[in-house]
Order: structure tokens, then C-alpha cells, then sequence
């Protein structure tokens, strides 16, 4: 298996979460960086992405705005690849992988994950899990 780095793009009409993701060799995932940015500073996102690690692909989910997104990769990045994924589900399962990463104190720990509402918004974990989608075979 080759590796890869991906930047996967969760679109939405406001805000943009975004995650760089590297497969290695042997198949393991390893977050490099992860954002949300407004839509509107997504060229800037795009360059801060591409000068943390160059990457080959540019996933973008297929909600919201996708449309007009893929777009702008376009125009920014005439030569990326683009990999529209089907964004079903993604909210669900990025709520659920906010809590790995942000250890839930006091009350939080006595609930289940998934009957709690992250505090922020998840729209970088959402392109974290279609890089997973893709990168995973």
C-alpha cells in the first residue's frame, strides 16, 4: 500500500471543516491537522493545508454547497484531483469521534457520547471521517 495524504473538505453554507489525513504503508490513519473555517476563507484553508503537507486528493463531501466548492478547489488548485463522498450519516459519527479526542469531566463522564451534543462545532471530525471513507479499504 502506498502513502497518501488526503485533504478531505466538509462544505457548508457558513463554515468549512477540513482534515489532512496521511495513510502510511502499512494502512494506519494519522490526522496531520484539522480546521473550520468560514466558507468564504476557503482559498486560504487550501493554502494553509498545502503548507503544512502537500497533499494528492482533495475529498469534499457531497452536502451542502459541494457544488460550489468543488468549484473553488478547481479554481484554486487547477491540477488536484476531487473525490465527491456521500456525506450520510457523517454528523452522527463526528459527534461520537469529538469525544475521543476531547475527554468528557464532571457530568459529561456519566452519559453516553452519543446522548450528548458536542459544545462546538464538528465539521473538521465530518472531514475526518471522509478521509477515513476513502482511505480505508
Amino acid at each position: 500500500m502506498d502513502e497518501k495524504t488526503v485533504l478531505a473538505i466538509d462544505p457548508g453554507s457558513s463554515k468549512c471543516g477540513f482534515a489532512l489525513v496521511r495513510r502510511n504503508r502499512e494502512g494506519a490513519l494519522k490526522l496531520i491537522w484539522r480546521k473550520i473555517a468560514h466558507t468564504e476563507a476557503i482559498e486560504d484553508a487550501l493554502g494553509e493545508a498545502q503548507g503544512i503537507e502537500p497533499y494528492s486528493l482533495t475529498i469534499v463531501g457531497s452536502g451542502t454547497r459541494s457544488k460550489e466548492i468543488v468549484h473553488r478547489v478547481r479554481e484554486t488548485q487547477p491540477s488536484m484531483a476531487i473525490l465527491v463522498v456521500d456525506e450520510k450519516d457523517t454528523t452522527l459519527q463526528a459527534r461520537e469521534r469529538y469525544w475521543e479526542f476531547h475527554r468528557r469531566r464532571g457530568w459529561r463522564r456519566l452519559l453516553p457520547a452519543t446522548m450528548q451534543l458536542p459544545p462546538e462545532p464538528v465539521d473538521d471530525f465530518v472531514a475526518l471521517i471522509l478521509a477515513e471513507r476513502v482511505l480505508i479499504p
